[in-house]
């Protein structure tokens, strides 16, 4: 297929969606975990849940930066640009992230703090170029996408001896909170999966290849798969005929982009400039030992970290909030008592509803008036 519309064709998908009911055992479960968040937006807004067959079940994962990232990090970083008069770059989903006291990134920068949305890490660069008298800091955060960018211009600032550039770094990695997802299945919060689509974007980077291991430990299929909504329900159904048969092998649906060994280059990159930490604490998942990256010793002059000594202090997400049962795949987003009425795109309680990766603002822009409905009523619509 060459063209976009084609991914998108109704005819294809509810073919596609007859192949699924049809291979689709009735005493069998089929739990399968969209990991990314891009996954979770293709599956609300062209309706795919309402294709797929009872026994298949779609459950959201923590697929999504900015959900995932703690509200104490925000706090960091909010001490920091308030505190040092520097001047804090970062991506525009992060400025509305809610922290503690009732604060954001962004009403930091309506009480004076130099926040500033950038499209890209190179705009932070810039920014550092431009104002050679001031700090500026990079509040980086994303999965393995994400991350080359990062790792450049940490080169790139090394090469130009910008002594008043430096990150925050942020940076997660997807195997690793799949691999505490099935780590953590004996929680009597953990919900029990048959399956992964396996995210995209991350896979262009990092290949197929680190999912292997992952298959042949936890006996769980992954598919990798894009963003449209016939690759999903392809995905869906190569997932599907996987564990009819009983195999758990890594199946990549995403061939046009994905390859088995990555972008080696920026593989590269990332691995000259970052190492693992040691744990990192995710929002709905809490401490994951080896799931982040942090500078290594000798970029650290480039380590915001280091440089302003940043103390992380862990903080509960607000009681009336679910984005931690979410983000693990135990609630869905109407489960919320504040989704859609205290919580919404304009007025986030969590961050879940904040990104446009987030679970909440899928269903909200795409489903919220068939949540409304069954709430009202207690009959699906």
């Amino acid at each position: 297929m060459k063209y976009i519309d084609e991914f998108r064709d109704g005819e294809t998908a509810r073919s596609i969606a007859a192949l699924i009911a049809a291979e689709a055992q009735p005493q069998k479960s089929y739990r399968l975990m969209e990991f990314c968040g891009g996954h979770t937006h293709a599956i609300s807004r062209y309706g795919l849940l309402d294709l797929l067959p009872a026994q298949v079940r779609m459950i959201h994962g923590p697929g999504c930066p900015v959900c995932v990232l703690p509200i104490g990090r925000i706090d960091s970083a909010i001490a920091l640009a308030s505190t040092h008069k520097l001047i804090l770059c970062t991506y525009a989903d992060t400025l509305r992230v809610p922290a503690s006291g009732g604060l954001s990134l962004l009403k930091a920068k309506a009480r004076g703090a130099d926040v500033r949305m950038v499209y890209s890490a190179d705009d932070a660069l810039r920014i550092a170029e431009e104002n050679p008298s001031r700090e500026v800091v990079f509040f980086a955060i994303g999965f393995e996408t994400t991350t080359p960018m990062t790792a450049a211009v940490i080169q790139q600032a090394a090469r130009r001896s910008l002594s008043n550039f430096s990150v925050f770094c942020n940076h997660v990695l997807t195997p690793a909170a799949m691999q505490h997802i099935m780590e953590s299945a004996a929680d009597p919060d953990a919900v029990a999966l048959d399956g992964f689509v396996g995210p995209a974007h991350v896979s262009t980077i990092i290949g197929s290849a680190p999912y292997e291991a992952f298959t042949q430990r936890y006996k769980r299929p992954v598919v990798i798969a894009g963003f449209e909504p016939l690759d999903v329900l392809q995905a869906v159904l190569m997932l599907v005929r996987q564990i009819n048969a009983g195999r758990s092998a890594v199946e990549n649906q995403f061939s046009r982009a994905v390859s088995a060994a990555g972008n080696i280059k920026a593989q590269a990159i990332v691995s000259d400039v970052f190492e693992l930490r040691e744990a990192f604490d995710w929002r709905g998942l809490g401490e994951v030992p080896l799931s982040a990256l942090t500078i290594r010793s000798a970029y650290s002059a480039f380590d915001a970290e280091q440089k302003f000594s940043i103390a992380y202090r862990q903080v509960a997400d607000p009681k009336a909030c679910e984005c931690a049962a979410i983000l693990r795949g135990h609630k869905h987003p109407a489960d919320c008592k504040v989704f859609g009425s205290a919580c919404t795109p304009e007025q986030p309680i969590g961050a879940c509803m904040v990104s446009s990766e987030g679970a909440c603002a899928a269903h909200y822009t795409y489903g919220r008036h068939k949540v409304m409905a069954i709430r009202a009523t207690g009959v699906a619509a």
